[in-house]
């Protein structure tokens, strides 16, 4: 698994975290460090870092861009897990112009595979294809 990959993993497990303990992030991000540190490599933990601390930082413009284009789907009733996978692909898109959105989208959807439900994949793609064509991400 390349660093990046393991990067969104951990930054996906962090927010899941937060979100379903309804953990401070400054205080659950040292936790959830403390407690990994051995995957939290110098290749990882910078791009690690930026996904989780941006994410809480653009949480509101990113939570109202998933409200806008999740189809019949509430924020509050959405899998935790594909509601954090969507945060943070949502914030790549958003803030990350460095990385193409098909890369981002890509690794959403994998992600979500591997970590949500058997339809965890085509929804987080459904959304965030709606989020890239409707807000001109290119």
């Amino acid at each position: 698994m390349g660093d990046r990959r393991l990067s969104r993993e951990l930054a996906l497990q962090a927010l899941f975290s937060f979100d379903v303990n309804k953990l401070d992030p400054a205080a659950g991000l040292i936790q959830f460090c403390a407690q990994r540190e051995d995957e939290l490599t110098d290749m990882v933990k910078p791009f690690f870092l930026g996904l989780v601390e941006g994410v809480v930082a653009d949480m509101g413009e990113i939570d109202g861009l998933l409200n806008k284009y999740s189809k019949n789907w509430k924020l509050s009733r959405m899998p935790v897990v594909d509601r954090n996978i969507m945060r943070i692909a949502t914030f790549e898109l958003l803030k990350r112009k460095d990385i193409p959105p098909s890369v981002t989208i890509n690794e959403a959807v994998e992600i979500g595979k591997k970590f949500g439900t058997r339809d965890s994949g085509a929804f987080i793609n459904g959304v965030l294809d709606r989020i890239r064509l409707q807000e001109g991400f290119e």
